[in-house]
């Protein structure tokens, strides 16, 4: 097939009413695809390959995909571009992963609307768009056992190689949450009762002074300008990491560091002291 193709991409893994792009983190480029096909790890939902694509890699591209039962279907160059959303560097090749832990910040919530929260608590990323810090952030929230890293389609990156590489492959099992804005998830987070905390260096409240309810989430700002202001409306409480030797503030991944790391502390204490 050729055009036949359409960018519903549902396949056998996807929710009904879920767009793909809440479901799939899609890959592209001849040595990407390649190497998630090698990962047995990785849940691959279907390869698209372009109609006039051929040769570096391509056949044995196809022929790892049929061993592993993995769909292939074709159309045209053009099409395979608009999928990739990348003009220049897809190859003529895309792959569409299945990312088991990503999902609509709508569905999250009401699944959890009368569940125990469980997780140290969500990240909203507020303007974040540097992908080696995105990537960095959810390598690190993974590891801490966040509930959840709110990556919004306006003023995020996609998840693209860069990301992926950075987060060195956890992106694809991260607790990753969609929306629109980080404001309209903040929003949502209010009305579904989580309180809501700012990391800012002008905040006079310490990260290490604060307690924090189970349902908590933390809003990450822009790497130069910090929280946006349309955020700022929803943050009930402000904190800032004590600094020594004059220094400023911290770059966004390593101040989400701090942040998950010091959650993971407290819930370890807690789990000491219950015995």
């Amino acid at each position: 097939m050729t055009d036949d193709y359409r960018d519903d991409r549902r396949g056998g893994a996807q929710p009904a009413q879920r767009s793909p792009k809440d479901t799939f983190i899609t890959v592209y480029g001849r040595m990407p695809v390649l190497e998630v096909l090698q990962d047995s790890a990785l849940q691959v939902d279907k390869l698209v390959v372009a109609d006039n694509a051929r040769g570096d890699n391509l056949d044995r591209i196809l022929r790892l995909a049929d061993r592993r039962g993995v769909p292939v279907r074709e159309a045209s160059a053009h099409r395979v571009k608009v999928l990739a959303g990348n003009g220049k560097h897809d190859q003529g090749i895309i792959a569409d992963v299945v990312a088991p832990r990503m999902a609509p910040l709508e569905e999250f919530l009401e699944r959890t609307r009368n569940a125990k929260v469980r997780g140290r608590g969500i990240l909203v990323l507020d303007g974040v768009n540097n992908p080696s810090n995105v990537g960095m952030i959810l390598r690190t929230a993974t590891a801490a056992g966040m509930t959840g890293v709110v990556l919004p389609r306006v003023g995020s990156p996609s998840i693209d190689p860069l990301v992926i590489k950075a987060s060195a492959g956890v992106a694809f099992h991260a607790p990753i949450l969609r929306c629109r804005t980080a404001t309209e998830a903040l929003e949502a987070l209010h009305h579904a009762g989580y309180r809501i905390y700012g990391l800012s260096g002008e905040a006079r409240t310490s990260l290490y002074g604060e307690q924090f309810p189970a349902k908590s989430a933390f809003v990450l700002g822009n790497e130069t300008e910090g929280v946006s202001a349309a955020a700022e409306e929803w943050v009930d409480r402000s904190l800032h990491i004590p600094m020594a030797g004059g220094v400023e503030s911290l770059n966004v991944s390593s101040a989400a560091g701090v942040l998950c790391f010091d959650l993971v502390r407290r819930a370890e204490e807690r789990k000491a002291q219950r015995g």
